[in-house]
């Protein structure tokens, strides 16, 4: 796959800045000392520099507490950076570290995907299998207290550091969903180990793969499901396979771009713009195959965010794919982490990226081809067994030899499925099947 250069696991994310996954994007620029000299250099706003050190002196002197300099100049530079965009941020020590330990894919807290909305915190997904999953939180969701405190007002990192805490400690959230009236979940916080990649399956010569969140190894680890999906269909090439990208919310974009060229055998994945040195990269497949060219349906939704996202968009604008599901979150740009001393860094937004086609999803999301939204399977309850012609004294045989189909009484109850529970699954998985008969397979 050839790529401008390869890039480390703390080089470049992309996603939300949450409790978990985070988003990277390039390695630091040099700034060379001699930039000052730069013809056509902006001269220093000298009457707001004055107006900063003004309030600065105002607040030290009059504020009903004393303040030092390092916690005011730490909040203007945190509210320099919150106001530019939702996923720009200043990393202090600790958020650095969980920063880079979230792309590892183990962590503290309960599970959840969050960003601001309209100075709400927002649920952007529940992850598989942890504290906010089990107790049902959905995206969407409004968190508007935690622990009983307003959550109106916090910053995105504020919140996250909120919902953080020793393992087994209890968080009471108050959400409102949909509008409703607000309710309160009491959430036990664990660490949280997300295994990014699952797969099974579905039925014979279908299968799903699951992607929770783009890791460092989460192309490596769709390799090998991919190959395990064939063996466990007896070696033979699969009919049809489910990609299922539905409330993942990114993570790094190596990854997505790892995944993607599983599917293509050439073209290009996708590229970013940006003003920074080395932030306008261009990614293409290779002409290697892994997935065999199989039929392929890609579940998105509200909560497929960033690099989820680049995933569909490319097989999408590649037609290796039919995406269904519903609209996706629409987060289009590529933070970078610049280090700075004394273990901080800042979270920066520095490029967009763009779908094969040229499409920015920036605050649009991808649209699926086939709109699917999700719903609430229910089934007939097995009554009264109708008789079939087979099952009446005297019936005439099969004229052309074939065996008798009598009715076969109360069925036996089979083994939970994914698809039984899951309407878009279940519709995806038949419209592979549909795919399959029309080629004859």
């Amino acid at each position: 796959m050839p790529y401008f250069r390869r890039l480390t696991p703390l080089a470049l994310a992309l996603g939300l800045l949450t409790g978990s996954p985070a988003l990277l994007a390039a390695e630091q620029a040099a700034t060379p000392a001699a930039a000052p000299a730069e013809t056509g250099k902006a001269p220093l706003p000298l009457d707001e520099l004055r107006t900063f050190a003004e309030v600065m002196d105002r607040i030290k002197a009059a504020y009903v507490e004393p303040v030092d300099d390092k916690t005011l100049l730490e909040n203007a530079i945190k509210g320099m950076l919150s106001n530019l965009d939702p996923h720009s941020a200043y990393l202090e020590p600790e958020a650095f570290a969980e920063l880079q330990e979230s792309t590892s894919g183990e962590f503290g807290g309960l599970g959840i995907e969050v960003g601001m909305e309209d100075g709400f915190l927002k649920v952007v997904s529940p992850i598989d299998d942890t504290p906010a999953s089990r107790a049902g939180i959905q995206p969407g969701d409004l968190i508007i207290k935690l622990d009983g405190q307003p959550t109106k007002g916090l910053s995105l990192m504020e919140a996250v550091d909120k919902m953080r805490g020793k393992t087994g400690s209890k968080l009471q959230l108050t959400l409102i969903r949909e509008g409703g009236k607000p309710f309160d979940v009491e959430l036990t916080r664990a660490v949280i180990k997300v295994k990014s990649v699952k797969a099974q399956v579905l039925e014979d010569g279908y299968g799903l793969v699951r992607i929770t969140q783009f890791q460092v190894n989460t192309g490596e680890e769709v390799g090998k499901a991919l190959a395990k999906l064939k063996k466990d269909n007896g070696g033979k090439k699969l009919r049809g396979l489910v990609l299922d990208l539905r409330n993942n919310p990114g993570g790094v974009l190596q990854a997505a771009v790892e995944v993607t060229d599983h599917f293509l055998t050439k073209g290009l994945i996708v590229y970013t713009e940006g003003r920074i040195a080395n932030s306008e990269l261009r990614f293409n497949a290779d002409p290697a195959d892994a997935s065999e060219g199989v039929p392929l349906v890609v579940l998105i939704n509200g909560g497929s965010a960033s690099a989820s996202e680049i995933v569909a968009g490319a097989l999408q604008d590649h037609k290796r794919g039919v995406l269904m599901g519903t609209d996706s979150f629409g987060k289009g740009s590529v933070q970078t982490v610049l280090p700075l001393n004394n273990d901080r860094a800042l979270k920066l937004t520095t490029a967009l990226y763009f779908t094969p086609k040229g499409r920015s999803i920036q605050a649009q999301g991808i649209v699926p081809d086939i709109e699917v939204a999700r719903a609430k399977v229910t089934r007939e309850q097995d009554g009264d067994v109708l008789l079939k012609e087979a099952d009446l004294a005297g019936h005439l045989g099969n004229g052309n030899g074939g065996a008798d189909r009598p009715s076969k009484g109360q069925k036996a109850k089979s083994e939970p499925r994914p698809q039984d529970d899951d309407f878009q699954l279940s519709q995806a998985l038949s419209l592979l099947k549909g795919l399959s008969v029309t080629r004859g397979d």
